[in-house]
């Protein structure tokens, strides 16, 4: 778990956001119909040269082949980039992340395609309102369980259901570090939060079941029952008296 300590590592680490955001958008706004996926891998590796002390997270991870996890309609996570074309009505969730100067930043957004249908625009907005609900329970002196029972609170109202065998986590020197961040649970129960935490909270949300399937890629998660998923993810700062969040321009 890496604890910020100094105003130097903050900098670094919002710089980092900064990349990251900047490197989505790009993205965001080349989404259309006839696109296809490795073309959002290539904006991404051209937009990222840019910064020269950069360089993606993701590729080469465990043998990731891509610099982006590009997951379209029921496929919720870790989806890689190829030939696959994207369709009017497609919903398709970018995951990206990136080393800068020895700190790592990473967020997700969910795209739609052209116009998309009006259930998977609210999934959309359910899944990203839930994660500013999260990011709202994450507090100094607060629980991990609250940031948890803030998203799936949310989720549940709305009619869906929140993705458990995939987490947020913490986040810092390396991509994945501990604490796990559930996008379950109760108020008031697991580690108790403090200033100088970063977290990477990301609710992944499906229209229907919780449960989920891997491809024989044994990479891309796919929703059990082929229903459709959304994934939105930030880095965040736990201070003293206010959360922040770093991955935004």
């Amino acid at each position: 778990m890496t604890i910020i300590k100094t105003a130097e590592e903050i900098a670094i680490m919002r710089e980092a956001g900064r990349i990251v955001a900047a490197v989505l958008l790009k993205m965001k706004e080349a989404v259309k119909p006839g696109l296809k996926t490795r073309q959002l891998n290539e904006i991404a590796d051209k937009e990222i040269s840019r910064w020269p002390s950069a360089r993606p997270s993701f590729k080469g991870y465990q043998g990731f082949p891509a610099s982006v996890c590009i997951s379209v309609n029921d496929e919720i996570v870790h989806g890689i980039p190829g030939k696959r074309v994207l369709n009017e009505g497609d919903i398709v969730s970018l995951d990206f992340g990136i080393i800068y100067r020895g700190f790592q930043g990473d967020a997700a957004i969910t795209v739609g395609v052209g116009n998309v249908s009006p259930d998977a625009r609210r999934l959309m907005d359910v899944t990203e309102a839930s994660l500013s609900c999260g990011i709202g329970a994450a507090r100094d002196g607060g629980n991990l369980g609250d940031i948890g029972a803030a998203i799936q609170t949310y989720v549940e109202t709305h009619g869906y259901s929140v993705v458990r065998e995939y987490t947020g986590h913490g986040i810092g020197r390396d991509m994945h570090e501990d604490p796990l961040v559930p996008n379950f649970g109760k108020r008031g129960e697991g580690m108790k939060l403090r200033g100088g935490m970063t977290l990477a909270l990301e609710p992944m949300v499906n229209i229907g079941t919780w449960k989920t399937k891997l491809n024989s890629n044994g990479w891309t998660v796919h929703t059990a029952d082929g229903s459709l998923s959304a994934h939105y993810e930030h880095t965040i700062a736990i201070g003293k008296d206010e959360t922040e969040i770093l991955t935004i321009l």
